[in-house]
Formats: structure tokens, sequence, C-alpha cells
């Protein structure tokens, strides 16, 4: 699986791209450390506001952890048509790989809700193979 990924839903593209981040990872205490960048654009014609996130974490062990919550770092951005926003966040691992992947629950301007999909992509050291 690739450490990228990206999908679109009602015309919200949500692509993502993942990285290790050795500075911040203590190997020797069972912590790998991953950053992810997202960026979500608004490719159709129809505001947009993202309310909530919905992710879901597997470990290379296979433990599973589902994170659920308001908006994303704080915000619950308004993406009008042409609109992109951009974030970054981390994610902790208790073993060197893992995968990531969720939906972002949106509302439009008239009112209707769906879940915009994140692909899944992969947490991983870089070169390694699993």
């Amino acid at each position: 699986m690739p450490d990228s990924s990206q999908a679109v839903t009602r015309n919200i593209r949500v692509s993502v791209h993942a990285h290790y981040i050795e500075q911040r990872s203590r190997p020797e205490d069972g912590l790998w450390f991953f950053a992810y960048r997202v960026e979500l654009e608004n490719v159709g014609d129809e505001t947009t506001q993202l309310i909530s996130r919905h992710w879901v974490i597997t470990d290379g062990e296979g433990r599973v952890e589902e994170v659920r919550g308001p908006g994303v770092i704080g915000e619950q951005p308004v993406l009008a048509p042409g609109d992109k926003f951009h974030y970054t966040s981390a994610c902790p691992l208790p073993t060197s790989f893992g995968t990531m992947h969720g939906s972002y629950q949106m509302v439009t301007s008239e009112g209707d809700r769906f879940d915009a999909k994140i692909a899944p992509f992969s947490l991983s050291l870089p070169h390694a193979v699993h």
C-alpha cells in the first residue's frame, strides 16, 4: 500500500501523504511517529463544510483504533467551489508500520450531509517492505 491516497466523494477530493518522523520516534521504547498532510479540495459547484472526522488506524499487529471528533485541527472549514484546505497532523504507532483510512462528515450549503472518503494509505518506514 502506498504512503499516499486520493478519493473523490460528491466533488470533495481528499488527498493524503504520510511520512515517518525519525526525530520524534523512539523504536527502543516501541514508538514510531508518522505525520500526514491532508488536502481537501472542492472540485464541484456547491459550497460544503467539514463538520467532523472519523479515522480508522490499524497498527502492524492488526490492532484497530478509531478516532472521531469535531472538525480537524480545531477548525470546521467551509469550502466554496474551487477552494482548498490543507493541514498536517500526526499519528504515533506501537509498531513500525500501519495503515489509516476514514471519512470526513460534510454538509452542503443546502443541508445535505455525506461522508467524504479518506482512501487507505500506509504508515511505514522509508524503503521498508511489509
